[in-house]
């Protein structure tokens, strides 16, 4: 596995990543409403592009495939956190998971937080993250439960 900057031609690969882990993983804690209006069906791949060209994600490839991408602003925020359907719980998130705090230590960030989905959460909790609390995000119109949580980067500089 490669971590690599996010190059414009990953949009769409990462585009349908992004629908087909919201639909395939998060349906034992979010109904089909609540994760089509999370991902709709089809996802907006000119829109997808725009995204990915702002946030410059951090893509984790299998070969020549995207296996997940991650997503670290400025502040510390993760927006994003998606592994492939077919790599679930084979390190995928870990892998980038270390990248991006690796990252976050260098450009002296003292703090990463998160609005953890409820699949998300206990990934985070592994990594250290505490719950801040419980949020209520609308997207098209229904409700998405998250999760605010937090981490202390200790010894950053």
């Amino acid at each position: 596995m490669k971590i690599v900057p996010y190059r414009p031609e990953y949009a769409r690969e990462i585009a349908d990543l992004f629908h087909d882990a919201v639909h395939g993983t998060a349906g034992a804690h979010y109904s089909a409403e609540q994760r089509e209006a999370w991902a709709p069906t089809p996802p907006d791949y000119a829109a997808w592009a725009l995204r990915l060209t702002r946030k410059k994600p951090f893509v984790a490839l299998l070969g020549a495939s995207v296996a997940g991408f991650i997503e670290l602003e400025a502040d510390g925020h993760i927006d994003c956190l998606y592994v492939h359907k077919d790599h679930q719980r084979s390190g995928v998130a870990s892998n980038l998971y270390r990248h991006l705090e690796g990252t976050a230590r260098k450009n002296g960030l003292r703090r990463l937080y998160v609005e953890a989905s409820f699949p998300a959460r206990p990934f985070f909790e592994k990594k250290g993250f505490t719950t801040l609390q419980e949020t209520v995000v609308i997207r098209n119109n229904v409700k998405l439960v998250h999760f605010r949580m937090e981490k202390t980067l200790a010894g950053s500089t």
